[in-house]
């Protein structure tokens, strides 16, 4: 999850190893005479407190504009991130 990772815990929500859990998927479609992939769906499930849901969305939102990967490929590659949240 890299970055994504460290940016609960810079917001106060504490997550133990292994706490954050995700699955990616995608769509790859052909493009001239290559595949390409078109999509990446990132589905995560996240632990909180009962007071942190504002918190984690926030994480969301800003989360992409500070991410290394999802700023290579913003421009050619459809990324969504959503959230499950579990409370403690």
């Amino acid at each position: 999850m890299g970055t994504f990772s460290g940016a609960p815990a810079a917001r106060g929500i504490e997550l133990a190893p292994r706490e954050l859990v995700a699955s990616v998927e995608g769509d790859i479609e052909k493009a001239e005479r290559a595949m390409k992939i078109t999509e990446i769906r990132v589905h995560t499930r996240l632990p909180l407190e009962k007071e942190q849901p504002d918190t984690a969305d926030r994480v969301l939102e800003v989360h992409p504009a500070g991410c290394p990967a999802h700023q290579s490929v913003k421009d050619a590659i459809r990324i969504t991130i959503d959230a499950q949240y579990e409370f403690r």
